[in-house]
């Protein structure tokens, strides 16, 4: 009310103190048309003042809905702002992050998205061969389910690559629940086990084969791969990893989560075993530290990098190194220096030590043929003597899985999810993997080497203190611990940074309030004064998309 009686107030006194052109005002107007006797003039006269009004009414009410919006906004983005500076203010706590309790994973399934087509109204049998190993795979899984949901196509159960580095025959039902895939997602895009024989009797000709290009998009799919799979009504996508574009609306976005984090499960024997490794490890210790080392071979080789064994080790991993045929030349220092090389167990307990975990920490080895043997991983034994690994915790258990790598690459995907601290040596597939699901679960700490600066430190490790070197390793780390505020929208991998599945909770801050666990946490970590950063993704890297799981 008080708006419409300001807007009166102001129109009035328009009227009134405005000069005429006749040297007279609005106010003497005004006069004359109370005093005058006819109707029609005084009929035009409130139409133009009743309108005026409305119309300032209806300008003033725009603006202030815009006002109150762009307020909400703000405030919404002035409460992350502020949860997110103090999280960069404040010391780092190895074992969590204190802010993660204010973020979820939500990938539910939006009002307005239409059930899944069903097989005898769909466009046709969409074929997917995955590639790579067992992390690789699962993203073209992945894409595969999104695939068929843009053609309105049935998605026949992805064949598994046999043909990889690691040789592994498991079929997908050898990996994931097949049953439990199907049934899922069936609401979503409909899924079987094959072909019925009746398609394939009826074709003319056998499924068409086809490569897509890498990131390809949702426009590249309707235009291009649409009209074949109309035509053909069977069609076969091979070398099926990262074929599909990082950017999508959030509705396929939160698919991508629901088969990633919900509909890919491993089989309950894979499962099983997993589970009795994390048990093992949680008998001995309430909490520990899973380190995936990826220090094989064929990840060494792929790198280009140099690791300081001579010329030994570089005609071994150049002979490797064959089998990629479009790899370029590379300078080992200058890949050094770009933070591309993966860094040796040794750095890695290192740069451990350096954030606060102590010798006593319990540490489970995710790996599977380390280059170098027992000689390459006795400088971590030693930093962390109580150092396990699946082959020492179940190795009964494993045995039917050991000619499956595969299977075996799951127990670790398994326990390295449910450890409490997941930490990577590399940008590989698994490391982009388990870093976007443990977000997608709450940001559970994830630590991945910032390789470009800790590159530098390692190699003048020997000019400076230990706690110096301590000092600058915390630094350097702040924005790669795995906190909610270490991603920028438009950058990085959908795979790892699931940002349109991850939602917040409203946040008030209690200076008195405290953390669960902050009892457990080492006064060492307590005492960084190493300046907080921003941490940007670096840009999609083609090279990185592709290393050998």
């Amino acid at each position: 009310m008080g708006v419409v009686a300001e807007v009166w107030r102001s129109s009035v006194r328009l009227l009134t103190n405005s000069p005429q052109p006749n040297g007279g005002s609005h106010k003497s107007a005004l006069w004359k048309w109370r005093s005058f006797s006819g109707q029609p003039k005084r009929t035009v006269m409130w139409t133009w003042v009743c309108g005026f009004m409305l119309f300032s009414l209806g300008v003033i009410s725009l603006f202030t809905g815009h006002v109150v919006s762009h307020l909400e906004w703000y405030s919404q983005q002035l409460s992350k702002r502020s949860l997110l500076d103090m999280s960069r203010r404040e010391p780092i706590d190895v074992w969590k992050s204190k802010y993660s309790k204010f973020f979820y994973g939500c990938s539910e399934r939006g009002r307005n998205f239409p059930p899944a087509v069903q097989e005898h109204s769909s466009n046709g049998y969409l074929l997917i061969a995955a590639s790579g190993g067992l992390n690789q795979q699962r993203t073209g899984i992945t894409d595969a389910v999104v695939v068929a949901r843009i053609l309105n196509a049935t998605l026949v159960v992805p064949e598994l690559d046999h043909h990889s580095y690691w040789k592994d025959d498991s079929d997908f039902s050898d990996i994931f629940d097949v049953n439990w895939f199907i049934s899922s997602l069936a609401k979503d895009v409909t899924i079987v086990k094959r072909v019925p024989d009746r398609v394939m009797r009826a074709m003319e000709k056998p499924p068409y084969t086809t490569r897509v290009p890498r990131k390809s998009t949702l426009e590249y799919y309707l235009d291009q791969v649409l009209p074949i799979l109309s035509r053909r009504h069977v069609l076969q996508l091979t070398k099926f990893d990262y074929r599909l574009a990082n950017d999508l609306d959030e509705d396929m976005q939160k698919l991508r989560c629901r088969v990633n984090y919900h509909a890919l499960r491993f089989t309950k024997r894979i499962q099983s075993v997993g589970m009795k490794v994390v048990k093992r490890m949680r008998k001995m210790a309430k909490r520990f530290i899973a380190v995936h080392l990826r220090f094989e071979p064929d990840m060494l080789a792929f790198s280009g990098c140099d690791f300081g064994g001579g010329e030994k080790e570089r005609a071994e991993l150049a002979e490797i190194r064959k089998r990629w045929d479009t790899l370029p030349d590379l300078d080992p220092l200058e890949e050094r220096k770009r933070g591309k090389c993966p860094l040796t167990p040794h750095e890695v307990g290192l740069m451990l030590r350096a954030l606060g975990f102590t010798n006593d920490t319990y540490i489970y080895v995710a790996s599977g043929e380390i280059y170098g043997g027992e000689k390459t991983l006795r400088p971590l034994r030693e930093l962390f003597p109580n150092f396990y690994t699946k082959e020492m915790l179940a190795n009964d258990e494993l045995k039917p899985l050991l000619p499956f790598s595969s299977r075996l690459a799951a127990i670790d995907y398994i326990v390295s999810d449910e450890s409490d601290v997941f930490i990577t040596n590399n940008n590989g597939n698994m490391a982009k993997i388990l870093a976007g699901r443990r977000r997608y679960m709450g940001h559970k700490r994830t630590i991945r080497p910032n390789a470009k600066k800790l590159s530098a430190l390692f190699m003048d490790r020997e000019k400076m203190e230990w706690q110096t070197f301590a000092k600058k390793v915390k630094s350097c780390q702040r924005g790669f611990m795995g906190d909610p505020d270490e991603f920028k929208p438009g950058r990085g991998e959908f795979h790892e940074y699931p940002q349109s599945c991850i939602c917040q909770r409203p946040f008030s801050y209690d200076k008195t309030s405290t953390d669960d666990e902050e009892e457990d946490t080492s006064e060492e970590n307590h005492n960084s004064t190493s300046p907080g950063h921003v941490h940007l993704s670096s840009a999609d890297n083609e090279r990185d998309e592709v290393f050998p799981d």
